[in-house]
């Protein structure tokens, strides 16, 4: 089967699921207005406590290619790629964005992983959240402000099954079911001029 791509087959704003097997994932362009989302951008941009760390891939030590940061309930730290974060409390503009979402997600979110993209060449390898701190079949949700970047996801065992999506300011990807166990996801480098956007996965720490 050949890759597909969502910008030609959905609509900006669905609840159709995008993927064809194997996971669900849920689109909401606009959620956020263009007047919030500029106002949480730029304040999320100021407070929050950004950070470059090194993780580990394939047995070498590299700085991750984006700023990060941590926050939630300070309940338990969270590991990925050989890095140990601790959550920071939560801000009043993440309990914002936090209460707008939980209501589609369904879910009470305890933590939420904050992603930085100063530009095109900041990016996103390929992985899944499939740590064991997440649960079997965990609900994520994907909100970003600022510059449009593609999303791109491709199937674990069928190689030929691959979606990209387009992740406008002020929207909200749901990643729910068996996505993190199926499928890849990632943000890819580009070479167009980029300004900064900001993503947050929110997740439920076990």
């Amino acid at each position: 089967m050949a890759a597909i791509s969502l910008f030609d087959d959905f609509p900006l704003n669905t609840t159709v699921n995008l993927l064809p097997k194997d996971g669900e994932v849920l689109l909401y362009n606009n959620l956020f207005s263009e007047l919030e989302s500029k106002q949480l951008m730029e304040c999320l941009l100021k407070k929050i406590d950004w950070r470059q760390d090194n993780i580990t891939l394939f047995g070498r030590t590299v700085a991750q290619p984006r700023l990060t940061a941590w926050y939630g309930d300070l309940v338990k730290p969270y590991t990925y790629s050989g890095l140990t974060m601790k959550p920071q409390p939560w801000t009043e503009d993440l309990l914002f964005i936090k209460d707008k979402i939980e209501p589609i997600a369904g879910v009470r979110y305890t933590s939420v992983l904050l992603n930085l993209y100063r530009n095109g060449q900041d990016s996103m390898g390929w992985h899944s959240d499939d740590e064991p701190e997440l649960g079997k079949n965990p609900t994520i949700s994907s909100v970003s402000f600022g510059a449009e970047r593609t999303f791109k996801l491709k199937h674990k065992k069928e190689k030929s099954l691959s979606q990209s999506v387009l992740l406008t300011n002020g929207s909200h990807l749901l990643m729910k079911g068996e996505t993190q166990h199926y499928w890849m996801h990632a943000i890819p480098k580009t070479k167009k001029p980029m300004q900064p956007r900001i993503n947050l996965t929110f997740r439920v720490i076990g």
